[in-house]
């Protein structure tokens, strides 16, 4: 009699599988276990805020089960258990593990999403509380304990059993149904009423910023484990609803404190060797099964075979077909471990943005208002402090989505932001004046606030400015010419990011103009900024961008083996378009640098996940050249082309 999924709300995130399992222990053992989950389950707090009757309930039967299970260890004979209450001893044990999993995800989970579920977690709360009386109906006391306490201990326990009811407080259902009718009033464009907001948020105990903070994460998570679009849609809009009463009611903040919650990165554990795809060595998304019977990743697996290869990477048996058959099994597993893990895991089919606000006309409305009160407090700003709260969470809303970026500007922010990039703002609040160039660069993702920002007077030089300001410390250790040729250089990318979003005419421009060459000369002093800015210039610049980064390859050896993290990983990203396109030649000149394969085996165990991956496609690159099988350049015919291409080589510069 195993608890049925369906109690628990239709969501991607589950228990983990043990929890589903009945326990195969010995009958002492068993005892003891459910002994000590009982326990558990007794010291866990009642929720606080929604619930408190249901869950305060729950707990107060865990305790009496606790109590019986200690004084059927006082006996002898529970070592010795008829098969019948040995069942029903194990399917218990299932139904306490459902207690305990759903009370710990209603306490660590969204506030606010647990209120518009409130009338299912009760359900829950008492299917579960049902499932408990059946098996205190089955089981028979008197075949392990004859004692009239322990009788009279059972009788209470099925009676408090029997008498359960679904039971949802009122205050609860009320709260729930303000909530959605402030929503349906945002979606009006109707401002929400501060105080009665207030109320609302500070029953739920989101009583500051910091609270606000881990609530608009929480949901963010929750958004992840739905499976129905209306769900997400909701969540979308409590998303909206939440940032709106942080920015409202509890001011701003000019940092963000670390929240032992926060998902993990995937880079920060180790994955098991079976869950990585065996081309890129990474955690597996969608992973599926070739002709061969191998499995990898079906992103890393199209790349292999639309490049023109027809063998499995992993044996080199030749695939009889290209037809990519879903691991559905080994998928489910990775999720499952992604979820104990507290990594967040997204299908391939399964692309949606959950940092941001959208999808929703309520979450949009509450965007615009959350970004239309910041403006007019930016405006009327009697202090830096006060303004460098503001332009920080104008900041923090401009990373989120496209929505919020476009809000940002058309309300005005730009000009305004623009009085705080002048040098006497810089010098006396250096960190206002980060926020503020940062928030323009959050709003120029979005191609239509790039004209914006060229179009206002002062907010492009004064990005450069403070940008070149920034770097001083790392122009002081280069000679004057090289500061020189840094800043010119910086210059001339940041406006060509802002004019042409690094289109590839910007990029032949810039290659003609030799920024390839200003870069290498100053890629000993600024190591991370001349090889991001490398890394695009050899992406989107075709064969004359290979040609010209020819003499840099010995210089992205060095910063591959000593450069920090995302040095390496643009270095690596370089490195890997430059093989690719420039053939044998360019090959043969990284493999001549000492102990190249070294370096790369050290950047797929300690790099980032992008630096890892393209280490490894560099060090098959490496391999197959050595191994004399891949000759051939992929040539790039929308590129102009001044540089004499063969068929198998092109031709570099002496």
């Amino acid at each position: 009699m195993a608890v049925s999924p369906q109690v628990f709300p239709l969501r991607k995130r589950r228990p983990s599988a043990g929890s589903f399992v009945s326990p195969k222990l010995t009958d002492l053992n068993l005892v003891q276990s459910l002994l000590s989950l009982s326990q558990e389950i007794s010291s866990l707090k009642p929720l606080q805020c929604l619930l408190k009757r249901n869950s305060l309930s729950t707990i107060n039967k865990s305790n009496l089960l606790a109590i019986l299970f200690e004084e059927l260890l006082r006996n002898p004979v529970c070592n010795f258990l008829s098969p019948s209450t040995l069942l029903c001893f194990e399917e218990m044990y299932i139904v306490l593990q459902r207690i305990k999993t759903l009370i710990e995800d209603c306490s660590n989970g969204s506030k606010m999403w647990l209120l518009m579920q409130v009338q299912l977690m009760a359900n829950s709360f008492h299917e579960l509380t049902l499932e408990l009386s059946t098996l205190l109906d089955i089981f028979s006391v008197k075949e392990v304990y004859s004692s009239h306490d322990v009788d009279e201990l059972v009788v209470l326990l099925r009676k408090q059993c029997t008498q359960s009811k679904p039971l949802v407080d009122p205050r609860d259902d009320f709260l729930r149904r303000e909530v959605l009718a402030m929503i349906d009033r945002i979606k009006k464009e109707i401002v929400p009423d501060h105080l009665r907001l207030k109320q609302i948020v500070e029953t739920l105990g989101l009583r500051d910023n910091s609270s606000c903070r881990e609530e608009i994460e929480s949901l963010q998570e929750e958004i992840q484990n739905q499976i129905d679009e209306k769900s997400k849609s909701d969540i979308f809009s409590l998303i909206g609803l939440v940032r709106y009463a942080k920015c409202v009611l509890f001011g701003s903040s000019t940092t963000q404190k670390s929240d032992h919650r926060r998902r993990k990165s995937v880079s920060d554990i180790t994955i098991p060797a079976g869950f990585r795809c065996p081309i890129s060595l990474e955690l597996m998304r969608d992973p599926v099964v070739v002709a061969s019977g191998q499995t990898y990743d079906r992103e890393s697996i199209n790349q292999w075979i639309e490049s023109g290869h027809s063998s499995c990477p992993k044996t080199g048996q030749t695939l009889a077909h290209t037809n990519l058959i879903p691991n559905c099994a080994l998928g489910n597993l990775i999720a499952m471990w992604c979820r104990e893990q507290r990594i967040p895991f997204e299908t391939a089919g399964s692309n949606e943005k959950v940092n941001g606000v959208k999808g929703t006309k309520a979450a949009f409305e509450a965007t615009k208002m959350t970004v239309s009160f910041l403006v007019n407090k930016l405006l009327v700003s009697q202090s830096m402090e006060a303004a460098n709260g503001v332009i920080y969470e104008l900041r923090a809303l401009a990373k989120t989505d496209s929505n919020s970026r476009a809000s940002i500007a058309e309300a005005g922010a730009i000009s305004i932001l623009v009085r705080y990039l002048g040098s006497d703002v810089g010098s006396e609040h250096p960190n206002l004046q980060v926020n503020a160039v940062t928030t323009i660069l959050n709003l120029s993702i979005l191609e239509a606030n790039k004209t914006r920002i060229m179009e206002t007077d002062g907010a492009l030089n004064g990005v450069i400015e403070e940008k070149s300001r920034e770097k001083d410390t790392c122009h002081q250790r280069i000679d004057g010419f090289g500061q020189r040729r840094a800043y010119e250089l910086q210059k001339r990318c940041t406006r060509g990011n802002f004019e042409f979003g690094g289109s590839r005419e910007t990029v032949g421009r810039l290659v003609e103009g030799g920024v390839i060459e200003m870069v290498s000369g100053v890629i000993n002093g600024l190591a991370e900024e001349a090889v991001t800015i490398l890394e695009v210039v050899v992406k989107r610049g075709g064969l004359v961008a290979i040609a010209a980064a020819y003499n840099a390859i010995k210089k992205l050896g060095v910063i591959l083996r000593e450069g920090s993290d995302n040095a390496r990983e643009s270095a690596a990203a370089t490195l890997v378009n430059i093989c690719r396109k420039g053939g044998s030649e360019v090959v043969a000149e990284l493999a001549a640098v000492p102990g190249i394969e070294r370096v790369i085996w050290e950047v797929m165990g300690t790099g980032t996940v992008r630096a890892r991956m393209k280490a490894a496609t560099l060090l098959r690159i490496l391999r197959r050249w050595d191994a004399g099988l891949d000759s051939n350049i992929v040539v790039d015919s929308s590129s102009t082309m001044t540089t004499t291409v063969s068929a198998s080589r092109t031709v570099l510069p002496a």
